[in-house]
């Protein structure tokens, strides 16, 4: 089999630059006057990988549990971390259970409540057991649950406890990018950090790039949130 072999290096290492609003068609015709039909095949490669969107997916998801933000009567400290144990206490038919959190300042012991004066009947076995038995996984569960939130006027402090994952760097290349974020867990980020982060951008870059209308979404990306979103990014 005869392999084609370029008259010379210059014809098929012709670099043909493409402006942004420049049809896949235009640069070709473009190009066609410079390169050779080899090249102008790898022309084409080259912009549609450019210039064609590949959706991109990013998971923030936590790496620990996040601290319980609420005032300690004892000291000034204002930070509570789960201790991973609960306490079940019962009366008859009715049952109480509580999370038990430690102060971060002088280790205190706080309770936050989960079932208070609850008919025993209306419980369902396997949490009875999971609360018996300390399970950590019941822990990260209920600290995220806004019920329990809620009724012990508490809120969570995230600081360090969670991590984007991107699977990968992103391609540098890449005219336009599409991502979708997933949250594993309601972590509150600003999705202007996570871009940032991302995309390894220094974070005035990533706001100019959002006043330009080169970085576009449906949600707002200066505010904070903890649902999911996409972003797609013009170079």
């Amino acid at each position: 089999m005869r392999r084609y072999r370029p008259a010379g290096p210059s014809r098929l290492t012709k670099d043909v630059p493409c402006t942004p609003c420049e049809t896949s068609r235009e640069l070709i015709g473009r190009a066609s006057r410079l390169c050779c039909a080899p090249c102008l095949f790898l022309l084409r490669i080259s912009h549609w990988n450019r210039c064609t969107s590949v959706l991109t997916n990013w998971v923030v998801m936590p790496t620990c549990l996040p601290l319980v933000r609420r005032r300690c009567h004892t000291c000034a400290s204002e930070r509570f971390r789960a201790s991973g144990r609960f306490r079940v206490n019962a009366h008859h038919k009715l049952i109480d259970a509580w999370l038990l959190v430690l102060c971060t300042g002088c280790g205190e012991t706080a309770k936050l409540t989960l079932l208070e004066r609850t008919n025993v009947r209306s419980v369902r076995p396997e949490l009875l057991a999971r609360l018996h038995d300390n399970d950590p996984a019941l822990t990260a569960e209920l600290l995220r649950d806004p019920v329990v939130g809620h009724r012990n006027r508490i809120a969570l402090d995230w600081g360090g406890a969670w991590r984007l994952d991107t699977g990968g760097p992103v391609d540098p290349d890449r005219e336009v990018i599409d991502v979708s974020v997933r949250f594993a867990a309601r972590i509150p980020v600003r999705p202007v950090r996570l871009i940032a982060e991302g995309c390894g951008l220094p974070r005035a870059e990533v706001e100019r790039l959002v006043a330009e209308g080169k970085l576009v979404s449906a949600v707002r990306l200066n505010g904070r949130l903890s649902d999911d979103f996409t972003f797609t990014l013009k170079r």
